[in-house]
């Protein structure tokens, strides 16, 4: 029955890829974010092609702006970018601790430090550079709190679940068994729920983006149309930090956020994180 499950989910998941990776070229959004959504559908199957059309696709043409402003699909786009990032090096850290026969801690650490490096340097530095004026340096360094907030609720959640199904059926531990994969999967479906929480206090504080609207220079949507009529003298190349071509889905206002309220949360970062891997030591005994 298991072995029937898996193969259903398998399928689904392929469906659900591929109806995203084609549905989305239509939708106006970042490059980045609709890679995001293709390798989050990757990992949680219809669930993730399920939250693409109820957080990002346009609903009907030139309603995207004001279709993502709101504050939960904001915090979509932030944890499905954090998740997507974060879970490349996760699963390559996973691989290789499998068929380096790695411990369990081994395995853990160097899941770890894969994803985080992934997720930061790339996924969120690199990728996301031109927000932050074009400069990779200043990219890496405005984003290494927000990275490292989310990825400890993201490994808090999904470390759990992936050592007691792992515990539970042995022949899984191989990546070369369809059990490996859709444990991960459910791992990473996990993990996405618990990172959701900081991502919305994140959000929030405008430490991290989340759904964007990018448009070709001449398309512009409802929302646009409807501020030139309020501000006849308000261009469309107005510049914001939330949209790639100038004109935002994203209205925060900016908040400032003291070091200690920084330093607290990644104090309780830790602190989940480390309690996520106190039920996987008891799990294990």
């Amino acid at each position: 029955m298991f072995n029937g499950v898996m193969l259903l989910w398998f399928i689904l998941t392929a469906l659900s890829v591929l109806f995203v990776a084609v549905d989305i070229r239509a939708t106006p959004e970042s490059k980045v974010l609709k890679w995001g959504f293709v390798l989050l559908t990757a990992y949680t199957g219809p669930l993730g092609a399920f939250l693409y059309v109820l957080g990002c696709r346009e609903p009907l043409p030139g309603l995207h702006e004001r279709y993502v402003s709101t504050r939960w699909r904001q915090v979509l786009g932030s944890t499905m970018h954090c998740v997507a990032g974060d879970g490349v090096g996760i699963l390559t850290g996973a691989v290789i601790a499998s068929l380096l026969h790695f411990s369990k801690t081994t395995d853990i650490a160097l899941e770890y430090i894969l994803g985080f490096a992934f997720g930061w340097a790339i996924f969120q530095a690199l990728f996301m550079r031109d927000m932050t004026g074009g400069s990779y340096k200043r990219a890496l360094i405005s984003t290494f709190f927000s990275e490292l907030l989310s990825m400890n609720f993201l490994m808090a959640g999904m470390v759990p679940v992936m050592m007691l199904a792992m515990k539970s059926a042995p022949s899984s531990q191989s990546p070369s068994t369809p059990g490996f994969w859709f444990i991960m999967s459910m791992a990473l479906l996990v993990g996405f729920v618990a990172a959701y929480p900081m991502n919305w206090w994140l959000v929030s504080r405008n430490m991290k983006h989340g759904m964007m609207t990018v448009r070709p220079q001449n398309e512009t949507g409802i929302g646009d149309k409807v501020q030139s009529l309020r501000h006849p003298s308000a261009s469309h190349d107005h510049t914001d930090p939330g949209h790639e071509n100038g004109g935002s889905s994203m209205d925060h206002e900016m908040v400032k956020v003291s070091k200690g309220a920084i330093t607290g949360m990644t104090v309780l970062s830790f602190i989940v994180f480390g309690f996520g891997l106190s039920i996987t030591l008891m799990l294990e005994r």
